[in-house]
């Protein structure tokens, strides 16, 4: 791989190096490398492109890195790629793509992710979106999670887009059973004229399951976002949805919560809050000898920590 490559990986997926564990490397399109443990197996599809991560029951502190770079213009690249979890594992999934465009032309990826995750299984997935460029090229990213969690089973998504995406849909659809909980933590960033969408979906269909969706964003320049949210309230049940924006110079939120209690003891509550930097917050740093610029710099980035 190349410097621009490497860069991208560590941006990404926090690699340097080659990573201790499971992992594999799509690159341009193609399998850059792969590593498989005794606990974690990883094969390519036969049907389409894409692989299966299968973790085998009761696997601990296990981690498993599959990371997608694109360093060419014009480059289209759609996956499918299932997660099979295993009854009573608990591990760490880091995905994520970046992209380098070094040309005019659009590059792009697109990423369904289906996840099967067993009983008492517990999963953290952690997934990263990075773009830039160095021509007129777009960068376009629309990745789709659909969670499927049995009974007592956990998930905890952390996604971030740091910067450099024109145009993504983050598409979010889950299924729980019976005492399953799945919590969501998105950080979004958007500038110049980009375009973003979230739209999550959480069916809480099992008794005493629970979901706990918090959406935080910075709109900079012209750029605009749209936050869709529904949970549904299927059984005995709790559920949470939030958005939290920032808005600055001429961008443009829009936040659509949504809620629906199905059941009589479905417990659900919805947030949204958009609004700009408070100027005493700016008055605050710049007395402490930081310029306006400095001052936002470090209010939004604290805000999306």
């Amino acid at each position: 791989m190349n410097n621009t490559e490497l860069e991208l990986l560590k941006i990404i997926a926090d690699m340097e190096g080659t990573p201790s564990g499971a992992f594999n490397i799509r690159a341009n399109g193609g399998l850059a490398d792969r590593k498989v443990t005794e606990n974690i197996d990883i094969r390519t599809k036969t049907d389409k492109p894409g692989i299966d991560i299968i973790v085998k029951p009761g696997t601990k502190g296990e981690k498993v890195h599959i990371p997608v770079i694109i360093s060419e213009t014009g480059l289209s690249d759609l996956v499918y790629n299932d997660f099979i979890i295993g009854e009573n594992a608990d591990v760490e999934i880091v995905a994520g793509c970046g992209i380098h465009n070094c040309g005019s032309e659009n590059s792009g990826h697109d990423g369904v992710h289906t996840f099967f995750i067993g009983k008492n299984a517990k999963v953290k997935y952690v997934e990263k979106h990075y773009g830039d460029s160095d021509g007129d090229g777009k960068n376009i990213m629309n990745p789709t999670t659909i969670v499927n969690i049995d009974d007592g089973g956990y998930m905890e998504m952390e996604t971030t887009q740091i910067k450099g995406i024109n145009s993504t849909k983050r598409v979010t659809k889950s299924r729980l059973s019976d005492n399953a909980t799945l919590i969501i933590h998105e950080k979004l960033m958007t500038h110049a004229d980009q375009y973003a969408e979230t739209d999550f979906t959480v069916d809480l269909d099992g008794e005493n399951s629970s979901a706990h969706v918090v959406s935080r964003s910075v709109a900079k320049d012209n750029s605009s976002q749209l936050f869709l949210s529904k949970i549904n309230g299927n059984n005995i049940c709790n559920g949470h949805t939030e958005c939290d924006a920032i808005i600055m110079d001429n961008a443009h939120v829009s936040a659509i919560p949504q809620i629906s209690a199905n059941h009589i003891d479905a417990s659900l509550i919805h947030e949204a809050a958009i609004g700009k930097i408070a100027g005493e917050q700016l008055v605050k740093l710049m007395t402490l000898g930081l310029s306006e610029k400095q001052a936002e710099e470090q209010i939004v980035n604290g805000f999306l920590k």
